[in-house]
């Protein structure tokens, strides 16, 4: 039995990377609010991601070379349009996600959004798509996973979580149309605009915002201040998260399909715990260690599944179901 080398495997070693790289960012995000209102925060950590991409972009293909032959580089008004579109998704996913965690735990705020691994296939399925068994059963386990993951985060029903579950539902939006826009343009692209427009927008709210509430009216000195206080967690939620990541999953889901990118993009929250317990040290306890082994179970179903219909062939060429 032998491998096609159609990129697969790369793509969901890229999700799982982006999936680390996440997991980390929770603490990094929930200590940016300790000095910055949510929308200033994700401004600048979207206008940082914009700029690096952007460099890398240049670099990639420098002047007027042609881009890369697989992707279109001419964008009609629908594709301007979907670009917005995916922007103001990003938009709202990141703020109400950011938001939120005013009044939740890093945990909590994790565990919810990585609800999007049900909120996915079910968009998928009021497209049309039917999904596979390895889904079916993959689904599941990793909702089970995330729960025992995050059983000790005090889950109720208050304005935080709220808003995390609504950030969730589009981040599922979010990862639906990325499926559509990067089979038809550069990935480089794509993350220069959809970060400009998301860094804009946080921009325009977070003004008339911190000025509405009096614990985020501040003056430039103690804008500064708050900035170079939140410097770390913008560097980091700005390159790695929002640079590197995201730029990863726009290149990944190239070749993954969304359902099965949302399964893998769930193992943020083992990471976020490897993390406290490396940098933090905190304690994992039973349950959480359950959690992540089911989690990794789901992801490594989903693959294996995944590779018998599209990248498992036998010796003589032929697929092997």
């Amino acid at each position: 039995m032998m491998l096609i080398r159609n990129g697969k495997i790369l793509s969901y070693l890229n999700l799982t990377l982006t999936a680390a790289i996440w997991g980390f960012a929770f603490v990094a995000q929930r200590s940016g609010l300790e000095s910055l209102d949510p929308f200033t925060f994700n401004a600048l950590r979207f206008a940082l991601g914009t700029l690096c991409v952007w460099l890398v972009r240049k670099v990639a293909r420098p002047g007027d070379a042609p881009a890369r032959t697989d992707c279109d580089t001419t964008f009609t008004r629908k594709g301007i349009r979907q670009l917005l579109l995916l922007g103001l998704l990003l938009f709202c996913a990141s703020s109400l996600q950011q938001t939120g965690m005013l009044w939740t735990s890093a945990g909590s705020a994790g565990f919810i959004t990585g609800l999007y691994v049900v909120f996915v296939p079910l968009i998928s399925l009021l497209r049309g798509r039917k999904l596979s068994k390895a889904l079916l059963v993959s689904i599941p386990l990793a909702v089970m996973g995330l729960w025992l993951l995050n059983m000790n985060v005090g889950l109720n029903a208050n304005l935080g979580n709220g808003l995390v579950l609504l950030g969730a539902v589009f981040w599922a939006l979010h990862i639906q149309l990325i499926d559509r826009l990067t089979q038809l343009h550069s990935s480089l692209d794509i993350a220069v605009a959809q970060y400009a427009v998301c860094a804009l927008l946080s921009a325009l709210v977070a003004f008339p915002v911190s000025r509405a509430v009096p614990a985020w009216n501040m003056n430039l000195a103690e804008l500064l201040q708050g900035i170079s206080q939140a410097a770390v967690p913008i560097l980091y939620a700005g390159v790695l998260s929002v640079g590197v990541a995201f730029t990863l999953q726009l290149h990944a889901q190239k070749k993954a399909a969304p359902e099965v990118a949302s399964v893998i993009l769930c193992l943020e929250g083992v990471f976020a715990m490897l993390g406290g317990y490396l940098i933090l040290g905190e304690e994992v306890s039973l349950m959480a260690a359950t959690g992540a082994v089911l989690l990794l179970a789901a992801m490594l179903a989903t693959i294996l599944g995944e590779g018998r219909g599209h990248f498992l062939i036998d010796k003589k060429g032929k697929p092997k179901f």
